[in-house]
């Protein structure tokens, strides 16, 4: 890689990608894609290069392709689940539309192209318990219908054209940076604000609601380390299962109490999230992403609560 374009670069991914990456390259070798709306600000503004970029607008992709001689996309424009369930018809334009306006820039221009996955892919006839890399896909969502065709979309490209597509089916993701963003995980999110904030936080899902979740740094690694990857070595490339750790509710209340024993969680079930989480898997079998790029996740479940604790705290404390 030495010329990236990250699309979607104000979300919940992107924005931390975007940093990382310039770190990793330089600043001005990584362009921050945006839309309308969601103008980069701050320090994603003021660090490197940015252009108006819609998925949706073949146009704009590969003029900002040409215009900074990139070789490598970052898609990180989606709606996330529970929003997509709201908005199919915009959940399906952005997810698949603009996924098939990318690679074919990247079939025209000879970019690689790194979009992600989701647990969301697999669906209710998907083995529950370590679920395999290779399984039955057969989501009862919009936001898995368009992960899905997704990666049948990325393996038709590179086998078909040659397109260096890559991917990796992200489990829930955890961050202090930016805020919940509608996916069926982000409960995960909320409860460490409301419980850094003194807050009783109302817990969505059921408890025993078991579900693989990863912390933002190791997300950002799986990310940049698969792009890196010898391709020679990848078997899969559409998409790996990727995961750092299986946890319910409880799971993440006991671990905040350790320390914050006043904190309380009440429940509070919103039946459209939890039939999402109901369809998903409860673990994943990453063993093909170790086996074959050297996958290796660095936070568990105690490494994320202190981590998460310390930083919002300390947020709230400038």
């Amino acid at each position: 890689m030495k010329n990236i374009l990250i699309i979607g670069s104000t979300g919940q991914l992107g924005s931390e990608l975007t940093m990382l990456l310039r770190a990793r390259y330089g600043s001005r070798n990584v362009v921050a894609g945006y839309i309308k709306g969601a103008e980069p600000t701050g320090e994603l503004l003021e660090s490197g290069p940015a252009e108006h970029v819609d998925i949706t607008d073949a146009m704009q992709i590969a003029e900002a392709v040409k215009k900074y001689r990139i070789d490598t996309v970052y898609n990180m424009a989606a709606l996330l689940s529970a929003t997509a369930e709201s908005k199919p018809q915009l959940a399906w334009h952005i997810g698949l539309g603009g996924l098939f306006n990318l690679l074919e820039v990247a079939r025209e221009q000879h970019c690689a192209v790194f979009t992600p996955s989701s647990i969301g892919a697999f669906g209710d006839y998907t083995p529950k318990d370590r679920t395999p890399q290779d399984t039955v896909q057969r989501p009862q969502t919009m936001y898995g219908v368009t992960k899905v065709a997704g990666e049948l979309l990325g393996d038709y490209y590179f086998k078909r054209f040659g397109v260096d597509t890559r991917s990796v089916r992200y489990p829930g993701l955890i961050s202090h940076v930016a805020p919940p963003g509608g996916g069926t995980t982000d409960y995960a999110v909320e409860i460490y604000h409301s419980a850094a904030e003194g807050r009783v936080f109302k817990c969505p899902l059921l408890a025993g609601t078991f579900m693989d979740m990863m912390y933002m740094p190791d997300a950002l690694s799986a990310a940049i380390n698969l792009m890196e990857a010898n391709p020679d070595s990848l078997v899969h490339r559409n998409s790996f299962n990727v995961t750092a750790m299986s946890v319910d509710p409880e799971a993440l209340r006991k671990s905040i109490l350790e320390y914050i024993p006043d904190f309380k969680m009440e429940y509070c079930v919103d039946p459209v999230r939890q039939a999402i989480a109901d369809s998903w898997p409860n673990s994943l079998d990453d063993s093909c992403a170790k086996e074959e790029w050297g996958w290796l996740p660095e936070y568990g479940l105690q490494l994320t609560t202190q981590s998460m604790l310390r930083e919002l705290e300390s947020k709230m404390n400038q």
